[in-house]
């Protein structure tokens, strides 16, 4: 069996294994390590063509979803006749992809071959720049993971011009060392509810008792656990009921959408929690001892996790407080 059949069937190995998640692709620094097998054209050679199998390594910036650039290092697996350095420019089809990513790759190519193990056709061949263009798929396997295979043309530029053009199939393995971020409008936060019964019989001479219960309702961007401005106005009227009635105590519970591993989500959604805590603490004067946090992570969503507008009402921090007044003499 050839060394680019072997690539190709590691590449529907790989995968396929990876076709159970979807996850938004991400952006970013990343590191990761490639396997290619080249086919050298025969115009190179005494005898015909030749096969390689190169690992490598890839350093590459992926600036959004739509575009990453990327050099990379290989060399021979097995033997030292083959050594490439390149620098791709990627541009993936489809943006803000859940599952697979088909793109395009253009680059350039410089090969070392080593004349002792190989015998060329003419001069000049040791030392070869390339340009390449391919086509290929990629997918995040999870938030931070993504794996890519792709089919490369090459032809050769230095030197001379002859016609002479390679073929390779590339698999590789990249880690983003940022998660993903994603930032997406939000409905406007309810104003806080008053619920008071009805009021006594006018006949009733009794003072008129009302619960009332005020809601704190917090959004977050993704991936984040810093309390926007725009929710001032309902972390000062949780502070200026709390000031009059030092009597009651608040409970703060954290929630996460579903993007991402469960424990990651789980401290998340507990920071979220204790940035509201903080909040209501240092700008507002509330004694920290009064307020308690949880966090429930992914667990209780209030909307489909399926959709970008159910994730965003998700990514919350929720807590309530009731006291009771006397209206009237």
């Amino acid at each position: 069996m050839s060394k680019l059949s072997t690539i190709g069937m590691a590449g529907a190995v790989v995968l396929a294994s990876s076709m159970a998640g979807n996850v938004s692709a991400n952006e970013g620094l990343y590191l990761g390590g490639s396997i290619t097998g080249y086919y050298l054209d025969s115009e190179r050679f005494v005898g015909g063509g030749e096969e390689s199998y190169v690992g490598g390594v890839n350093l590459g910036y992926r600036f959004t979803d739509r575009w990453a650039l990327e050099a990379g290092y290989g060399t021979e697996i097995g033997g030292n006749a083959i050594d490439t350095i390149r620098l791709d420019a990627l541009y993936f089809l489809n943006e803000n992809a859940k599952g697979w990513q088909p793109y395009i790759v253009a680059g350039v190519a410089h090969y070392e071959l080593n004349d002792s193990d190989y015998k060329f056709s003419e001069v000049n061949q040791e030392y070869t720049e390339q340009l390449s263009l391919g086509l290929g798929l990629s997918k995040m396997l999870d938030s931070q993971w993504e794996f890519r295979s792709d089919v490369r043309a090459l032809h050769k530029v230095s030197d001379s011009q002859d016609g002479v053009d390679d073929l390779a199939v590339n698999l590789a393995l990249n880690y983003y060392f940022n998660p993903p971020k994603r930032v997406v409008a939000v409905e406007p936060t309810p104003e806080p509810v008053v619920i008071a019964p009805p009021p006594a019989p006018k006949e009733e001479v009794e003072p008129e008792v009302r619960t009332i219960t005020v809601r704190l309702y917090v959004e977050f961007e993704f991936d984040k656990a810093v309390v926007r401005a725009i929710y001032g106005e309902e972390l000062e009227a949780i502070a200026n009921a709390m000031k009059a009635h030092d009597d009651i105590d608040l409970v703060l519970e954290g929630h996460t959408d579903s993007v991402g591993a469960e424990e990651y989500n789980q401290d998340l959604s507990e920071r979220r929690a204790n940035a509201v805590e903080a909040k209501l603490a240092e700008v507002y004067g509330i004694d920290p001892e009064r307020i308690s946090t949880v966090g429930y992570g992914e667990a209780r969503p209030i909307a489909d996790n399926d959709t970008e507008e159910g994730r965003a009402h998700n990514r919350r921090v929720i807590g309530e407080l009731s006291y009771t007044e006397v209206f009237g003499d």
